[in-house]
């Protein structure tokens, strides 16, 4: 993947995209192979100095009604990028959920927040039936850059809705096919892009609705929930 990928993959994840040749974008990273979670050892890659410059972190936990004293989950948290977005979101007085399969990245995540003096995260290592999230406990869960990731993308989804409040909401970004911008490779025959179109016709067979779409600078984001 791209150093802009926030990587560490979460349960049903059969299929990780290391080694498809990459576009330069705003920051070249390394190439990556179908079949392959992220490297440790990579973990520099993932912190690109302009990633908030075009991942648009705030509009995402917006479009998810995510505020202070939220609880939320970030899955495939990996260098835990992300997860400081949404520590800082929703305060002390909330709680995120940062969930990877890797112990490595769970590892990282743990140093990170350590570095940072924050108490409202808490590292979770997810296994490939179950990502060890309370039920019907969250506000909102983020899947930022795995969804194509992951094998049964169907269960997949189930699986975290079921970790929802009833007004929760699950959000899901991933890079827009085509050329051009960060990311992995837009070569179709990789399947490491895909429409959005298909998403949200994964997300009916799960069960859940869209709620909302959002246009990002080289992403989209579509808003689920039940």
């Amino acid at each position: 993947m791209k150093a802009d990928l926030k990587v560490g993959l979460y349960a049903f994840v059969l299929a990780t995209v290391v080694g498809a040749g990459l576009q330069a974008g705003p920051q070249t990273v390394a190439p990556q192979r179908a079949g392959h979670l992220f490297p440790p050892e990579d973990l520099g890659l993932l912190e690109s100095p302009d990633r908030a410059d075009w991942q648009k972190p705030d509009q995402i936990m917006d479009a998810l009604a995510i505020a202070d004293g939220s609880r939320v989950a970030d899955i495939g948290a990996g260098s835990g990028w992300f997860t400081m977005q949404l520590a800082r979101r929703v305060g002390p007085n909330g709680l995120v959920y940062a969930e990877d399969v890797q112990r490595q990245m769970i590892e990282a995540t743990r140093r990170r927040v350590s570095r940072e003096g924050l108490q409202n995260v808490r590292a979770v290592l997810g296994t490939v039936t179950d990502p060890h999230l309370p039920a019907g406990a969250l506000d909102a869960i983020a899947v930022v850059d795995v969804y194509t990731e992951v094998d049964n993308r169907v269960m997949f989804l189930r699986t975290l809705s079921r970790a929802l409040k009833p007004n929760g909401r699950i959000g899901v970004v991933n890079y827009k096919p085509g050329q051009g911008g960060p990311g992995p490779s837009s070569n179709a025959n990789e399947g490491v892009r895909v429409d959005s179109s298909v998403v949200e016709a994964e997300a009916r067979a799960a069960g859940l609705r869209v709620l909302a779409r959002e246009n990002l600078p080289f992403q989209y984001l579509l808003v689920l929930g039940k």
